[in-house]
Parts: structure tokens; sequence; C-alpha cells
């Protein structure tokens, strides 16, 4: 199995987001979510929708979930992009409490499988011209990615994604060498 990467351009990240939007607003709601949270795929597809509002429908700040993978709880915030995908597809579908938010369309309460994810993730940066492989933990790398990017210190990324040591983070969210040298050329104080 390859390993996935982050999407490293903005304007593919764009791209992706207006084909889901077009297509599907669960699967750009996955995306969404899953480049702005980094949770793993088996979090995000956990999630109901009493995970992210009050008893009066209110789209909640703080978000608290047990990972699937560690069983730890982890809590996180939701941004504006995230909260906006949410109220918008609240509007277009129903959505009781114990409902899932990523629900099938085969009528049960389930959500969609990991391998639906997949398809769905996939097909849209294949549409988008997307190189290199692609899967669900790419949404989880992307976040990683634009979070260092944008000057999130490493041992927070880190603590994030609980790994033990800066240079496993690094390799993870995938800066290359050539990324660390360029620092070092374009320094010039």
């Amino acid at each position: 199995m390859n390993e996935v990467g982050a999407i490293k351009d903005k304007k593919q990240i764009e791209k992706v987001k207006n084909i889901l939007r077009k297509t599907n607003l669960r699967d750009y709601l996955l995306f969404v979510m899953g480049i702005n949270v980094g949770l793993r795929i088996s979090d995000l597809l956990k999630l109901k929708f009493r995970d992210l509002i009050d008893d009066k429908g209110n789209i909640l700040d703080v978000i608290k979930i047990k990972e699937v993978k560690t069983g730890k709880t982890k809590t996180f915030s939701i941004n504006k992009s995230v909260k906006r995908t949410l109220s918008e597809y609240m509007k277009e579908v129903d959505h009781w409490p114990g409902k899932f938010l990523f629900s099938s369309r085969k009528g049960e309460n389930k959500p969609i499988s990991r391998v639906q994810a997949y398809r769905i993730i996939n097909e849209a940066c294949r549409i988008a011209k997307i190189k290199g492989s692609i899967g669900t933990h790419t949404l989880r790398k992307t976040f990683g990615y634009w979070a260092y990017k944008q000057g999130i210190d490493i041992t927070l990324l880190m603590r994030i994604f609980n790994h033990s040591s800066p240079a496993i983070t690094l390799r993870y969210i995938g800066i290359t060498q050539e990324e660390i040298n360029d620092v070092y050329i374009n320094l010039n104080l």
C-alpha cells in the first residue's frame, strides 16, 4: 500500500472543495471537516449530530470525542469554515441527535464506510488532477501540513497527532528536505 500525502497546493484544495460542493454536501462537509480538524477517518465517521450541536440545535465551539484508535478523549475546536459548512448541511438534511453526521444513503442509521470515504476523496482528487497517492489519511495530513506552514509549532502538532517526536511529525505531514533547504536559502538576515 502506498503512503498517502497531504495536499500541498491551496488551489488544488479549492478545486476539490468545488467538486464536492457541486456533487454532494455531505461529502463536501467530510472534506472540509477532515482538513480543518485533523481527525482520523475512523473518528470523523463515528461523529453524530449530538457530538456537534447542543440541545437547542446550536453548533458547539468545542467538541469532545473518544478516539477510536487510542480510546483517549480528544477535545478540539471547530473553525468558521467547518461551522459554515455544517450549518449549510443541517439545512439540507434531517439531523436528529443520534443520526450519524456522514450517514449512508441506504436508509439505515449507519455512517458511510471507510471504503466509501476513500472513494469520495480519491475520486474528487482525481477529477481535480491531483498527482500522488491520495486517501482518507490525506485529510489529516493536509490539516497538519497547512497548520505547520501557517507557523504552528511542530511540538504542538506533535501533541495533536500524538506522535513521539517532532521528526516523526515532520515526516508524517510531508515536510521534505527540499522545503527545509528553502528555509536556509531564503532566510538571508
